[in-house]
């Protein structure tokens, strides 16, 4: 297994931003703000999408701001009128997303991204038999049930699970997406009958060393209000990292409020 250190995890991590936002590594460690031209790159996270108005990120110490230039003046005096951590929040985000929405534009997506702190992170014991499954075993499983664990639209990014089993029911199943080349993200599900047993961060933190033995990050993604899931990358050994604000077209936003 590569011996990651926190700092290693850190940096993989910025330079995967880097990519995903079309700036610097750097730019993430700067104190004052930083804009940049809003486009994907190659190399960036295969879920962004054109198209992106704009898109916030933040790992503690500044605002980057990946934009189009149409929206750009309007993102500048956000950025300037509140403290950075402060633009995720309500009441300031209304500010901005009604003058976005005055350009066809409002706030999309908003999450919080979690790494391996590798000082807590290990294998949890489960009280069921857990298998590592692989992309043949997921052919049967994109069913509600596990939505959150495998993705039915990228079926081909799905590279690497681990099941939790009552006898032969599938019970529990955390999966992993290889959502760019360096870093693979992971979903969990767990049968509502079968919760509060320890089996989501069982299964979570078997799969997040499986990863990181396979030379690989492994990474953890929930709003904000998801307290179970992440009490779930807490208890699993994770520590809270980096957090996304992303602007889209308001007939998306219309179109995924149903």
């Amino acid at each position: 297994m590569n011996k990651y250190t926190n700092q290693d995890i850190l940096q993989i991590a910025m330079k995967q931003s880097a990519f995903d936002l079309n700036c610097s590594q750097t730019d993430f460690l700067e104190s004052a703000n930083i804009i940049v031209q809003s486009e994907i790159g190659a190399s960036a996270k295969k879920y962004y999408k054109e198209p992106i108005a704009c898109n916030f990120v933040s790992y503690g110490n500044n605002l980057v701001v990946s934009v189009k230039d149409a929206y750009r003046s309007i993102v500048e005096e956000y950025i300037q009128k509140y403290e950075f951590y402060h633009c995720f929040e309500t009441p300031n985000m209304h500010w901005l997303d009604e003058r976005m929405s005055k350009m066809g534009q409002r706030i999309c997506f908003m999450a919080e991204y979690f790494l391996p702190d590798m000082g807590r992170m290990g294998r949890l014991p489960c009280n069921y038999e857990m298998r590592i499954l692989n992309q043949t075993d997921f052919r049967n499983l994109y069913v509600p049930e596990w939505s959150n664990a495998l993705c039915n639209a990228r079926k081909e990014l799905d590279v690497l699970g681990i099941g939790a089993y009552d006898g032969n029911q599938l019970i529990g199943l955390a999966g992993c997406s290889a959502d760019c080349d360096s870093m693979w993200q992971i979903g969990i599900d767990v049968l509502p009958e079968y919760r509060r047993q320890g089996i989501a961060s069982a299964l979570t933190s078997n799969l997040a060393m499986e990863i990181l033995e396979r030379g690989k990050v492994p990474f953890y993604c929930c709003t904000w209000s998801n307290i179970r899931s992440s009490r779930n990358a807490m208890k699993s050994g994770f520590a809270p990292a980096w957090v996304e604000m992303t602007i889209k077209p308001q007939k998306i936003v219309e179109e995924m409020n149903g």
